[in-house]
């Protein structure tokens, strides 16, 4: 399991059962006509409203809005320099961004809310 999937599971990804936000109209279907396909579902999770929860229970002051490593620890996940570079190389961080932990960590922390957004996750278009 990488440390992605660590996030996702720490804000509940998969928890839930999925919130159905499409539907497939019902219609008279012919014997030859193909089968209609399934509701799309999807889970919605309010990634905000629980990292905004773990910030008002932790006693730091963690502002997971603009840094990865306070977004880790609000987490409980280890924020350490080689936990970002192996989190970093799992999402394809580029070469050049490795070398230096202040842009590494930009990308990181972008990343991980686009990546968050892509999964289902309400993350404000201020953020991304």
């Amino acid at each position: 399991m990488g440390i992605f999937s660590n996030i996702l599971a720490k804000l509940g990804f998969g928890d839930d059962k999925p919130e159905v936000v499409a539907e497939v109209a019902a219609a008279p279907v012919a014997v030859e006509a193909p089968v209609a396909a399934a509701p799309v579902a999807i889970t919605v999770v309010d990634v905000v409203a629980k990292l905004e929860a773990l910030a008002k229970a932790n006693p730091e002051k963690l502002n997971w809005k603009v840094s990865i490593v306070d977004l880790l620890k609000l987490l409980g996940l280890d924020s350490s320099l080689a936990a970002r570079k192996e989190l970093a190389a799992e999402l394809g961080c580029p070469a050049d961004n490795m070398g230096d932990s202040a842009r590494m960590n930009m990308w990181l922390h972008k990343t991980v809310l686009q990546k968050l957004a892509e999964n289902g996750g309400n993350i404000p278009a201020e953020l991304l």
